[in-house]
């Protein structure tokens, strides 16, 4: 959520592009063909024997589901009973190596204990099944395949039933399941493990009966992870930790401003250390080269590139400045521009209060705590990938391109990965096409081994894609009891898809990942425009994309009119939300309720703050305390209200918003921006593009509403109203607004 970072609207923009993916979509598949087609051969032969039984007869069984409904590609069920789920979306922190198994494992019927999980691949079966792509973002893991994994699991127990009915010669609705275990009416039993090869061999019914969520026993109640002793022990394997016979490490210098050419190169002294084994040139994301230092390891390879004499023409391409980047937006802040919202401005002149607000929120880097990384093994027509990605298939077709292979001859075995939040969602496959070109460029050095080509933490801070700089202006007139009459609004601020193969979703020149959380739910006239600049700074989504700014914007700015107009900011909301959006008013009354907010009197030099946003179809509430020490301000306590319908796995709700929570204060914290100078980031690491330590931890509790409706996405939603409800407090205890991030006092 990771965490996840995929912008809400874009699946539906992408369904013509998404159509050259087919026949994966709606075909109809033969079950031998479908086996061809996943290249999980030796796989589905060891977990389900009577594919091995098809291929060896010819025989041919039709079925009208598509690759995603087949319960072959998702269960695999162990002689001792053990169920293993494969899962269609990349972990990398937000807990989908556990919820989708709970998922199929309930209406599997399922022994928990016996569950285990473990990752796909590029694959058609593990296509998002409403996006009709891989995709790991946009909150989607247990939303969009919800539905899809409790049809799988209903799938595999219609057929472990029928298997018992024919092994008993009973009526099959005689039989029920328990716990990995089919019952008969005589007392009869018969373990998943020892029904699972005859099961398996009967027809997949397209239809089947799930469950009444009241008869749930294991979707709903918190569930220890089954990732967590791996992972709270060091045990756990992530992609950086891929080590293959005969392995090789690569790192790449990269320019030192964004699309330099590079003009020449001394290697000598990188050639003669111990350990480096080739130095190469090789192409880098944007149309120009780097340099690939290949080494035994990674201290080898870093030490050869430092060594490194390059010369680069950095006077041929834009040398960013955000000094003057800021002064530039707000010259194209006063210009028109194009409209996302369009209301009648006139009652702006008279309004009885005005406020006129300007914000800036800098550029953001991932910075995921697993570097960037990818390992290549290239063979005669053949190459295996193995990296944690969140578009499996996009960065399978991306390698494929480049290796010059057919997509069927490409494999990406997706790996765990240590975060992520959007930087491991890139459209143009940055990091496994620039893996693949070092592979390549080994491959006709003579290094014909495996390649990973690792990126530091610096690397990708310093050039790495970034959560767009922007600008907000707002003049907003209302009246003495708070009812807005005219909000004028100006964006500006790059646009993360125009260009890419998501630019679908840029309609009338606005680029809706931008605009995504302004004015919604709230009914208020607005009118705003929108500016794109073209900036040399690559940018990409960041955890919950444009409600990182616009949640900031809107719930601040609801707060001052709330304080001018001597309202309470929680009534003065739920007033506003009227009876049109009952999940916010629940979430915030559930956050109001467990805070004490209104009850309880605040410590001395301790105010309250208030922000609601919803995002990828939750709702997130947070009532907070926070203070000033020392002149900084401080996050004392943390209250969550979260409505995202039914909570498959509460103890993942919690860690998610929590998680999230971190994030949006990362942003609040001095050190949380990135900057530019003469075109280069001057920033490196965590030393000085800072991230909360433990020290910065405020009390947290995160409070869910009771629902029994599918559930909507949790990855992102609970980071976009930290900050407006910390600075809304700190706004109480000092009179004045925040307007910059991260927050600055004096």
């Amino acid at each position: 959520m990771l965490n996840e970072c995929f912008p809400s609207e874009l699946p539906r923009a992408l369904q013509h592009l998404l159509e050259r993916d087919e026949p994966a979509g709606s075909a109809t598949y033969p079950r031998r063909s479908f086996l061809k087609m996943l290249g999980v051969g030796g796989l589905a032969l060891g977990a389900f024997p009577h594919l091995a039984m098809a291929q060896a007869t010819g025989d041919v069984v039709a079925t009208a589901l598509k690759p995603q409904e087949q319960p072959s590609a998702f269960v695999q069920i162990a002689p001792n009973g053990e169920v293993t789920v494969t899962i269609n979306r990349l972990e990398f922190g937000q807990g989908v190596q556990t919820g989708l198994p709970m998922i199929l494992a309930e209406e599997l019927d399922a022994d928990w204990s016996l569950v285990r999980s473990r990752n796909g691949t590029e694959s058609a079966a593990y296509h998002d099944p409403r996006a009709g792509m891989h995709l790991t973002g946009g909150s989607n893991s247990i939303k969009n395949s919800y539905t899809q994994y409790r049809e799988l699991g209903a799938r595999a127990r219609a057929m472990l039933l029928a298997a018992a009915a024919t092994r008993w010669n009973v009526d099959v609705s005689s039989l029920r399941t328990q716990a990995g275990m089919v019952m008969g009416p005589d007392g009869r039993q018969a373990s998943y493990g020892d029904l699972a090869e005859a099961a398996m061999a009967l027809p997949v019914p397209e239809k089947v009966t799930l469950k009444d969520p009241k008869a749930f026993r294991i979707i709903g109640k918190a569930t220890t992870r089954i990732d967590a002793k791996a992972k709270s022990s060091g045990q756990q394997d992530f992609g950086i930790d891929m080590r293959l016979p005969g392995q090789v490490t690569a790192v790449v210098a990269r320019p030192p401003v964004f699309g330099a050419k590079l003009v020449s190169i001394d290697d000598s002294a990188a050639r003669a250390l111990k350990g480096v084994k080739a130095v190469l040139r090789v192409p880098f994301d944007g149309g120009t080269e780097g340099v690939a230092v290949i080494a035994d390891g990674y201290w080898p390879a870093k030490q050869g590139r430092d060594a490194l004499k390059l010369e680069w023409d950095t006077d041929s391409v834009e040398k960013v400045d955000s000094d003057k980047q800021l002064v530039q937006y707000r010259e194209l802040a006063e210009r028109p521009g194009p409209r996302h919202f369009d209301a009648d401005m006139a009652p702006l002149a008279t309004a009885p209060h005005q406020i006129e607000a300007e914000f800036v929120f800098p550029y953001l880097a991932h910075a995921p705590m697993e570097p960037l990384n990818c390992t290549v093994q290239l063979s005669e027509g053949r190459a295996d990938l193995w990296v944690g990605t969140q578009f499996a298939g996009v960065d399978a077709a991306a390698a494929a391109r480049v290796l010059g292979l057919k997509p069927e001859q490409v494999q990406v075995k997706v790996q765990t990965a240590g975060g992520g939040f959007g930087r491991r969602g890139q459209g143009s496959s940055d990091i496994v096409v620039l893996a693949c070109e070092v592979a390549k460029a080994a491959r006709s050095a003579g290094l014909n081994v495996p390649v990973r080509t690792l990126w530091s933490r610096e690397d990708d801070i310093k050039g790495g894609y970034y959560r767009p700089m922007h600008l907000h202006r707002a003049r907003i007139g209302f009246d003495d009891k708070g009812k807005v009459l005219a909000w004028d609004h100006v964006l500006v601020g790059q646009s993360i898809i125009t260009g890419t193969m998501f630019a679908s979703g840029v309609k009338n020149g606005i680029d809706r990942t931008a605009v995504e959380g302004m004015r919604s739910p709230y009914p208020l006239p607005m009118r705003l425009t929108v500016h794109h600049p073209k900036v040399n700074v690559p940018v990409l989504w960041w955890r919950s994309v444009g409600s990182t700014h616009t949640a900031f914007v809107m719930e601040t700015l609801l707060d001052d009119i709330a304080r001018t107009t001597k309202q309470d900011p929680v009534a003065y909301r739920m007033a506003l939300f009227g009876d049109q959006n009952p999940r916010h008013r629940a979430a915030l009354q559930l956050a109001v309720d467990q805070s004490g907010y209104g009850k309880t009197k605040l410590p001395e030099g301790r105010a309250w703050g208030v922000a609601v946003h919803e995002s990828f179809s939750s709702v997130v509430a947070y009532v907070v305390e926070a203070s000033v020490r020392d002149g900084q301000p401080v996050l004392n306590r943390v209250t969550a209200g979260v409505h995202c319908n039914l909570a498959v796995n509460p103890r993942s709700v919690e860690a998610q918003v929590q998680g999230a929570a971190v994030m949006g204060l990362s942003m609040c914290l001095p050190g949380g921006a990135i900057t530019l100078k003469d075109g280069e980031v001057q920033q490196s690491n965590f030393g000085d593009f800072s991230v909360p330590r433990i020290t910065d931890m405020p009390e947290f509790a995160v409070h869910i509403v009771p629902s029994a409706e599918p559930p909507t996405g949790m990855g992102e939603p609970g980071l976009p109203p930290l900050a407006p409800a910390f600075a809304n407090a700190i706004a109480q205890l000092t009179g004045k607004p925040l307007r910059t991030l991260p927050f600055k006092l004096t």
